[in-house]
């Protein structure tokens, strides 16, 4: 592990908001301006290939990371600021292992975004 390949891991461990590739960018190189965004790329493949990091895509164009969670979480994504809320919910996965039970499955995962605007946007 190269030390820049440490800082792009601190600069994801550090983040809170689900960050895209430039974002970590931004944010490595004010730790160290020898940092590259190949070099960020390089590193974001590598961790999602080796499920330290997940993929996002909220609709956006650009995907966005975060650390694979120890315990299971949704996404409320504010459409008007893109503001990212992580929730969880046990009648909603309750609801679908039913769901999949119903249908003769058993439920190993799932990934849930709901895409909302503020109540003052939606009248």
């Amino acid at each position: 592990m190269t030390e820049q390949r440490r800082v792009v891991a601190r600069v994801l461990s550090d983040s809170k908001d689900h960050p895209d590739v430039e974002t970590v960018y931004q944010r490595a190189s004010e730790i160290d301006d020898r940092i590259s965004i190949a070099t960020v790329y390089r590193t974001i493949r590598l961790f999602e290939e080796a499920s330290i990091i997940e993929r996002l895509d909220f609709g956006t164009g650009r995907a966005r990371y975060e650390e694979i969670p120890e315990k299971h979480h949704d996404h409320l994504v504010d459409m008007r600021s893109g503001k990212i809320i992580e929730f969880e919910c046990k009648d909603i996965e309750t609801y679908q292992k039913a769901v999949a039970k119903k249908h003769g499955y058993e439920l190993v995962g799932h990934r849930l975004e709901l895409y909302c605007l503020p109540m003052d946007d939606a009248k």
